[in-house]
């Protein structure tokens, strides 16, 4: 008896899936590390943020009820990078008309 040993029984589409879930996550690294590096979000649209917010929030919402883990996990960090995004872009725009009152 091998403790050890564990099968992954995937099938092709939870593949797919943990790839897409995967990669679609990743992909916003880049964009909270240059906002968080430069303090600007000047370039990205609240509208975007938002609505993307709310895509991923419902994704969520999805995952959970239709007992799509990769969905579901995915979608959560994605929709938690993106509010750091929005967080971001909120305090660092504000930050910057404090600055530009007091001149």
């Amino acid at each position: 008896m091998n403790i050890f040993h564990m099968t992954l029984d995937l099938s092709s589409s939870e593949i797919f899936g943990f790839a897409a879930a995967t990669l679609s996550t990743i992909a916003f690294l880049p964009q909270v590390i240059k906002t968080w590096k430069t303090q600007s979000a000047k370039d990205v649209s609240y509208a975007l943020l938002l609505t993307f917010s709310t895509g991923c929030f419902c994704w969520v919402i999805y995952g959970y009820q239709t007992d799509a883990k990769p969905v579901m996990i995915a979608n959560a960090f994605t929709l938690t990078l993106n509010l750091a995004i929005l967080a971001m872009k909120f305090t660092f725009e504000n930050e910057s008309k404090a600055l530009s009152a007091k001149d």
